[in-house]
């Protein structure tokens, strides 16, 4: 099939938020596990992703790296799901902003902290983000506004903000400030959500693996 979704990935990886955006979607489509390692380095896969990282969507003749732009590729490609506003829509604004702020400064700002990196005073403002603290404030009061961050409409942007959300909890990299909690709590819940879990948390012991902790 010229429109096959092929996903590749890894149990433990951030193909758990991708995971998680194709049960959303409603497609069917096919897995494929990347062992890390050799497998990720070899030309085969380096073809798809020269950085010899999963996730990765291939989509007939189109691949998606990027676990940001995989969610935002698949919310367009599959409309129907309603995981993103049309272009029309005055919330398509807030909904990139949003969803970008997760993959820009959420992303660098939880990953220099896990790394014990911290930012000078003085060179703060050459990089996106800031401090980690003004992240997480920012953060605060886009999920306290409602259900979800365009109100009382899940998308795509939900999904990636909420996925690093609730990782970054899980591991300690986020303050479990009670907005936080309950948002994540919201999202967890989705049956998609809950699918996605048990695959890759199945895979996981398949490969007698820990699952993600509750």
């Amino acid at each position: 099939m010229t429109d096959e979704l092929v996903f590749y990935t890894h149990p433990m990886s951030r193909g758990r938020i991708v995971r998680w955006a194709l049960e959303e979607s409603g497609q069917p489509y096919r897995t494929e596990i990347v062992e890390y390692g050799p497998a990720m380095q070899a030309p085969g896969f380096r073809a798809l992703n020269p950085m010899g990282k999963v996730p990765v969507l291939s989509h007939g003749g189109t691949v998606v790296t990027e676990t940001a732009a995989i969610c935002a590729y698949l919310a367009d490609a599959f409309p129907a799901a309603q995981l993103a506003p049309a272009v029309e829509d005055r919330r398509r604004g807030p909904y990139y902003r949003w969803l970008f702020f997760a993959a820009g400064p959420v992303e660098a700002a939880v990953s220099n902290a896990a790394c014990g990196f911290v930012v000078p005073e003085e060179k703060r403002a050459m990089v996106g983000h800031g401090t980690l603290a003004a992240v997480l404030d920012v953060l605060e009061g886009a999920v306290s506004r409602g259900d979800y961050l365009l109100g009382d409409r899940f998308t795509m942007a939900d999904l990636y903000l909420g996925s690093q959300v609730g990782w970054g909890m899980m591991f300690g990299m986020v303050e479990r400030r009670p907005a936080f909690e309950r948002y994540w709590e919201r999202l967890a819940a989705r049956p998609a959500a809950l699918r996605a879990r048990q695959i890759d948390d199945a895979l996981m012991a398949e490969r007698g693996e820990a699952t993600t902790p509750e």
